[in-house]
């Protein structure tokens, strides 16, 4: 087989990202997130396999400023202030994982035979979870917006904070360890850093924004800029010493506090996910298959440890702070991985010498196992928790007050329809309802719509459709429909479906009214109506049936006066 180097670079280029996009479909298939595809067609590609990539100098550039991207956008919304509006219990939660997970983290590594330093590395690199892969399973699943998806966003946003200090530490710890080239002593190096800090400082507080807004004329001239300022500090603070990590994430805290942030935020994203596919196929390549096995024993045990061990540390804490098994039991499974960051976190380590090669890897493989079985623990996280609810009591109070408190109370009283889902669609039908008469309860797992609802006279529970104890408490007994109005997202036609739990759940609990369900799928209303559907909704056909009555009624009263205007005419002209 030639060898890749052998072509020329363009083709080099090429030839990775078919390789890549080939990956990545085959890892979509398999609901696989892209970084574990990317670092598969590292491995393949690289010095252990086929030997494609070896001495691939451009890889390592693309990574590096992949990294310095990744790093300019956490910056860029890295809002401390952010952390008070989570409430306690992200921070606490985030915290206390943290902690336990590293306490626990380095006594495993220490029985597995790991020196301290390395077992210190390995043990921090297990705390950090991946934001961009909870965010994504998360919206892909419509949980963004509920009490555990909120509360897990909260936490990651505490262990995003956590990984920006780490890698200040280790950049502070590299400062003449001779992994730059400025030839500063110690002093001089700080004296720099401390004059950088300065005028980042004086940056901030005058040029800025002005800057931002006179360049945000030509949205492409504010990209390159950006792009430029995060190259130009990391280079910067590589050369004093402080690493190019830092440098990126600078450059994006300095530009965070302009009115473009979110734009070029926004913006950037697409390149930053581009060139980190440029890190994963480095990262994947530097890897020693041959090292691989021979740690995978010890990868195992980690990645056991990260996926059971990690969602109970969550459990176990949100349950002494008074929340519900089912919404720790969910908002624990979002950290049963560990993260971009990690991988990231371990090279800073092997770059300044700190651990070796061996480490590296052992922490990829597990990175490996916990996001490929972590991906799918998160999309059938409802029936985990069916099946583990009756041994997760021992996380929960006999009186959860912390969820009760976080919807403000309870609903009461007798209703004529209970509607499941107080989004746009659900919310326009609770106020028509209303308004013709019925007594409507809603419900709703984002414990921000019940709150609105309930200001606005509603009686609203929080609460799950897919959880069947909570279901069997409604007051469901004179209820003549109930509504799903729950946002549809792919689902496979099975009884994982939370419209068909809930016909199931309710018939066998004994209600005897009308089941009402919403789908934009042509090909499932035959199928709602078998499992029990009395009516289906098809909310864009419906109202696109509803706005062409609507115009052909307009258009016929507009015919029916043109006919007396042409007839006057006639006669003006007679």
């Amino acid at each position: 087989m030639a060898d890749l180097q052998s072509f020329p670079l363009f083709y080099q280029i090429a030839a990775l990202l078919v390789l890549a996009a080939g990956f990545g479909m085959a890892g979509l298939a398999l609901r696989q997130p892209l970084i574990v595809s990317y670092i598969a067609v590292g491995l393949i590609t690289g010095p252990s396999a086929l030997g494609l990539t070896e001495g691939a100098d451009y890889i390592d550039v693309l990574a590096e400023l992949g990294i310095a991207v990744l790093l300019f956008l956490v910056g860029l919304k890295l809002d401390v202030g952010m952390i008070r509006s989570v409430g306690p219990v992200a921070v606490a939660t985030g915290l206390g994982q943290v902690f336990f997970t590293a306490f626990a983290g380095f006594l495993i590594c220490l029985g597995l035979g790991l020196d301290w330093l390395t077992s210190l590395y390995v043990a921090v690199a297990l705390t950090f979870s991946s934001t961009i892969i909870i965010v994504k399973l998360l919206s892909d699943k419509g949980e963004i917006g509920s009490l555990h998806g909120r509360i897990a966003l909260g936490f990651l946003i505490v262990q995003d904070v956590v990984v920006v200090l780490a890698m200040v530490v280790l950049s502070t710890l590299g400062i003449g360890a001779g992994g730059h080239s400025s030839g500063l002593s110690v002093e001089g190096t700080v004296g720099a850093a401390a004059l950088l800090l300065a005028g980042v400082a004086l940056f901030v507080r005058y040029a800025a924004t002005p800057l931002a807004e006179r360049l945000a004329k030509s949205p492409e001239l504010l990209m390159a800029f950006a792009i430029g300022w995060a190259a130009f500090l990391a280079a910067l603070c590589d050369y004093i010493g402080f690493g190019k990590e830092l440098g990126g994430l600078l450059a994006g805290v300095s530009l965070a506090s302009t009115p473009f942030r979110e734009a070029m935020s926004a913006r950037l994203a697409s390149l930053r996910d581009f060139l980190l596919l440029f890190f994963f196929i480095a990262l994947g390549a530097g890897l020693d298959l041959g090292a691989l096995g021979a740690d995978i024993g010890g990868a195992v045990i980690l990645s056991l440890f990260v996926l059971i061990g990690n969602p109970l540390i969550v459990l176990a804490i949100m349950g002494f702070m008074g929340y519900r098994k089912r919404t720790g039991f969910l908002a624990g499974l979002t950290v049963a991985q560990i993260s971009e960051f990690s991988l990231i976190f371990m090279a800073m380590g092997l770059t300044l010498g700190h651990v070796g090669e061996r480490a590296v890897g052992l922490v990829t493989m597990v990175g490996l196992i916990t996001i490929a079985a972590s991906v799918y623990m998160i999309m059938y996280s409802h029936q985990l928790y069916a099946w583990l609810a009756p041994v997760l009591g021992l996380f929960e109070r006999k009186n959860p007050q912390r969820e009760q408190e976080s919807v403000d109370g309870e609903a009461h009283g007798r209703y004529d329809v209970i509607i499941f889902g107080l989004g746009r669609y659900g919310g326009a039908m609770v106020q028509l309802l209303r308004k013709e008469g019925f007594r409507i309860l809603g419900v709703d797992f984002s414990p921000v719509a019940v709150r609105h609802w309930r200001e606005r006279g509603v009686d609203a529970l929080y609460g799950d459709v897919a959880d069947p104890d909570f279901l069997s408490e409604l007051p469901y007994q004179q209820a003549k429909w109930m509504i799903s109005a729950i946002p549809e997202h792919d689902m496979a036609l099975t009884d994982a479906d939370p419209r068909a739990g809930l016909i199931e759940t309710m018939r066998n609990a004994g209600y005897r009214g009308r089941f009402a369900v919403s789908t934009h799928k042509d090909g499932t209303v035959d199928w709602l109506k078998g499992i029990g559907a009395d009516l289906v909704f098809m909310p864009f056909s419906d109202a696109a049936d509803k706005a062409v009555d609507l115009l052909l009624g307009e258009h016929r009263r507009i015919e029916t006066l043109e006919i007396p205007e042409a007839e006057e005419q006639k006669e003006l002209a007679v």
